[in-house]
């Protein structure tokens, strides 16, 4: 049945207002980043701020964001290539080779997924310390790629086996072996897998502080959250300014790559959403 104009009107006025709604916080951040040291919000024009753009240069230096920025990427990308090589390789072997043991171990890494991460934090951290990687960036990429590898394996997996074997069976017939199977036929199909994993698990680990805040207690080590937190901590809500102007830097990085990859990004949630 074609829809009415007053229903579609509706629709749009709805879909409007959550828009506002989700855009009303950032907004005000930006505002507040951009007021004077002195300056009340209640006072003037609330919506026009007083473009004090010296205020990110003085978060830029006195938050160390900058470092931070490099920690979350470095275990960002790293923990990103750990799970998709490691997570689609065991994915793609248990999709195509059914037995008892792949049923298990992919039983097994299901049930992980249920365990919240911050349970396993005490015996982690006792093997962090007798393998020395405390207070360093592989110990930390090691830890997110342990919390991330059964999301990998299971959504690989999905979608594999989505997949017909005759493309395997094509490969091998050309003289293909598993691994030259996997990467060269299988792995370029399932670019949407991939999206979808860095969309669920990307910006988490971006974000991740449940484990930063025990792993990386060193100042020169921490990422992002950690260092908003400590930044946050020593102005105690004196500073405004400074503490928005922060937290737009600390953003920013995210919202480029959304907006660079979106097409992706949303192609990936929408056949990830057809495969489950």
């Amino acid at each position: 049945m074609k829809e009415s104009k007053i229903s579609k009107i509706t629709r749009i006025m709805v879909i409007l207002l959550i828009c506002i709604t989700c855009l009303i916080p950032f907004v005000v951040l930006l505002i507040l980043s951009l007021n004077s040291p002195g300056r009340i919000l209640s006072e003037g024009n609330v919506l026009i701020p007083d473009f004090e753009w010296s205020n990110y240069v003085q978060a830029w230096v006195k938050s160390r964001i900058g470092t931070a920025m490099m920690n979350s990427a470095i275990i960002t990308a790293g923990t990103l290539l750990v799970t998709i090589i490691c997570g689609g390789l065991a994915g793609y072997a248990i999709a195509r080779h059914n037995t008892k043991y792949n049923r298990f171990v992919f039983g097994l890494l299901i049930g992980c997924m249920m365990i919240p991460g911050i349970i396993n934090t005490v015996p982690l951290y006792t093997l962090m310390r007798k393998m020395h990687a405390v207070n360093t960036l592989w110990g930390m990429i090691g830890v997110c790629s342990a919390l991330a590898m059964p999301s990998a394996v299971f959504i690989y997996t999905s979608f594999i086996r989505a997949l017909p074997k005759e493309l395997d069976e094509a490969a091998a017939l050309d003289g293909c072996d598993s691994f030259k199977i996997f990467w060269r036929v299988i792995f370029p199909v399932i670019k949407p897998a991939t999206a979808s994993f860095i969309i669920l698990n990307g910006f988490g680990i971006w974000n991740n502080y449940a484990q930063a805040v025990f792993f990386l207690q060193s100042r020169s080590k921490q990422n992002i959250p950690q260092a908003l937190s400590v930044f946050f901590q020593q102005f105690a809500g004196a500073k405004w300014h400074l503490m928005a102007a922060t937290a737009v830097i600390a953003i920013i990085p995210v919202i480029v790559i959304f907006l660079v990859f979106q097409k992706q990004f949303i192609k990936g949630l929408s056949d990830g959403a057809m495969k489950g």
